[in-house]
């Protein structure tokens, strides 16, 4: 993904959810990081070598907590965000992590960006108050599982579409033990335009984020009436 009519050097790469260790590996306690830990040091270092911002899903640790977590490192290799997972899914996350209680948001170019993971974008309330904060783009690592292809194909233009916002949702796919991921990681723009979208396959989809246009952006939140 890059900015409108950028060159590399603005490029945001964005990796699915716990990329690092692994979403549906064993030992997850065991194996969380620090976010200053060598092995995202070394994240921080291909981020500045590549001259390319980084979305890292990783188990991290912070004292006794574990927690759900993605990273942004910028193209100087900085740490421009660090978000932890706000709505854990089913029991194994509620077992393993700690929730997050706090929107990650942060400026990434001419945008105003944000990170949720997974479960995340899958409810309005957050994306309105990321859209009420400003935020233009919300980078999404996710491992989104079989049968809940739905997400992609529908909740997240809708997301888009309602709010005025680009989302860019980065999925596995194929088996991970017992978990089958669909893929379909896409790219939304602002008026719920699919920019691009992968099958159920391995995929690197390379887009540029696209204009918004103030005659089609969503009039909702000006127009709501609360019926009580």
């Amino acid at each position: 993904m890059t900015g409108p009519h950028s060159s590399v050097q603005t490029a945001t790469l964005v990796l699915p959810e716990i990329w690092l260790q692994g979403y549906n590996q064993p030992d997850i306690p065991a194996r969380a990081l620090r976010l200053d830990s060598a092995p995202m040091q070394r994240l921080s270092r291909a981020a500045r070598t590549s001259a390319t911002t980084l979305v890292v899903g990783y188990a991290e640790r912070d004292g006794s907590s574990v927690y759900n977590s993605a990273a942004c490192f910028g193209p100087d290799g900085s740490v421009l965000a660090n978000h932890r997972k706000l709505q854990l899914y089913g029991p194994r996350e509620h077992g393993i992590y700690t929730p997050g209680d706090t929107f990650t948001t942060f400026s990434l170019g001419a945008q105003t960006a944000a990170i949720l993971i997974c479960y995340d974008v899958e409810f309005a309330s957050h994306i309105k108050t990321l859209a009420d904060r400003g935020v233009t783009l919300i980078l999404v690592p996710t491992a989104n599982m079989s049968p809940f292809t739905h997400v992609a194909r529908h909740t997240v233009p809708a997301m888009s579409a309602n709010h005025g916002v680009t989302i860019v949702y980065a999925n596995y796919c194929g088996r991970e033990g017992k978990l089958d991921y669909v893929g379909l990681s896409l790219i939304t723009g602002p008026h719920g335009e699919i920019v691009a979208q992968a099958g159920d396959t391995p995929t690197l989809l390379v887009a540029e984020i696209p204009h918004r246009d103030p005659a089609r952006l969503s009039t909702q939140a000006a127009d709501l009436r609360l019926i009580e």
